[in-house]
């Protein structure tokens, strides 16, 4: 009789009725069958009949499997840490992303501020940092200041900079979507321009994925803090709730007639009616995205520069893959062939050899990465 109970409760989450309860809807579910069960239940659902079958439930289960763990084990963007709210939970299964609020000090952010212009004035120099200029103003006459540069990217080896991909207030979330052995693979600091009148401060729509020969998806994640407020006028990022459940689509450089920056490839055919998010944000606010998530940020139509630091986050247990022959391979091609011209690389270099090259690890250990 305890197994034919047990096959039922299992089956009342498992098992979709005739009208199909939404993604979000059977991961509220999920997560709520493993609140009451295990008596966290925090009364998100406070119907007294409900409340008198959860405890019919919990005793049931307390003879059969006291571990939540044989209920949402199968839920594939986060992990139980008891940091997320089932809330959050969900919203990210359903949406992609997870914004925090006030998550990264102004202390911080200043800090992180300074560095990056000591680098614009050319007052320090960090081995494999990249910087790059709107292809706008790349070839005007500049002083050597931050008006100049729209982006610092692989900032790695620059210590305080770096410092952002281990403060542990960012670290305790990205554990929740990659685990406890954490790489920081990609580092950028995005100081988008106003814009010069031909829209180039724009960031296309892509999947951060496109650029990663690793995997899986799911295990890697991006931070993204906001270094002042970040609203429409001065290019917030957009995004496409969802489309995280989607596939990797073929990106490609936009056909855009002021230009496009250096390796911002764009997905080729999403539908442009579907709903966005404007995600405005205040300084310190972070939001955290899934790698397959459809996202690019709106042109800079203030006077003044918006500043962004991030990291790309992926599981310790990740693993490389070779994606010749697949929707990554040109950027592959782009990527090698910049090694070549920046670093003189010999021989038989391969994708992955670039990033192992830029990963770091913040937690745990070093395993397939």
């Amino acid at each position: 009789m305890l197994v034919c109970v047990r096959t039922c409760v299992r089956a009342c989450v498992c098992v979709l009725p005739s009208a199909p309860l939404t993604y979000g809807q059977q991961t509220f579910l999920l997560l709520y069958l493993s609140s009451v069960f295990t008596g966290s239940y925090t009364g998100l659902l406070p119907d007294r009949n409900m409340s008198r079958a959860a405890d019919r439930l919990r005793l049931l289960i307390n003879h059969l499997d006291p571990s939540p763990a044989s209920i949402v084990s199968f839920i594939p963007y986060t992990f139980e840490t008891d940091l997320l709210t089932p809330e959050q939970r969900v919203f990210y299964e359903e949406n992609g992303f997870l914004l925090i609020k006030n998550l990264v000090s102004e202390e911080d952010i200043d800090r992180f501020r300074k560095a990056f212009e000591r680098i614009c004035r050319q007052e320090v120099k960090v081995p494999g940092l990249v910087v790059m200029r709107d292809v706008a103003i790349a070839k005007s006459e500049f002083v050597p200041d931050q008006k100049a540069v729209s982006k610092l990217q692989d900032f790695q080896e620059d210590p305080e900079l770096f410092r952002y991909c281990s403060l542990p207030q960012i670290l305790k979330y990205v554990e929740c979507f990659t685990g406890p052995n954490i790489m920081a693979m990609h580092t950028m600091l995005i100081n988008k321009p106003p814009d010069a009148g031909k829209k180039t401060s724009r960031h296309p729509m892509h999947q951060d994925l496109h650029y990663f020969p690793f995997r899986p998806a799911d295990r890697i994640v991006c931070s993204w803090t906001a270094m002042e407020k970040v609203t429409r006028q001065n290019g917030c990022l957009v995004v496409l709730p969802g489309t995280h459940q989607g596939t990797l689509q073929e990106h490609d450089y936009p056909e855009w007639e002021g230009g496009v920056n250096k390796m911002y490839h764009g997905v080729r055919g999403y539908d442009p009616q579907q709903p966005r998010v404007h995600l405005e944000m205040e300084k310190g606010d972070t939001v955290f995205f899934h790698p397959l998530l459809i996202h690019g940020s709106g042109m800079n139509q203030t006077q003044g520069f918006r500043k962004a630091i991030s990291c790309h986050y992926a599981s310790g247990d990740c693993y490389y893959i070779d994606v010749k022959g697949t929707t990554q391979e040109n950027i592959e091609n782009e990527a090698l062939d910049i090694a070549v011209r920046k670093y003189g690389v010999e021989g038989d270099v391969h994708f992955k050899d670039v990033w192992m090259i830029r990963g770091r690890l913040v937690q745990g250990e070093r395993l397939s990465l």
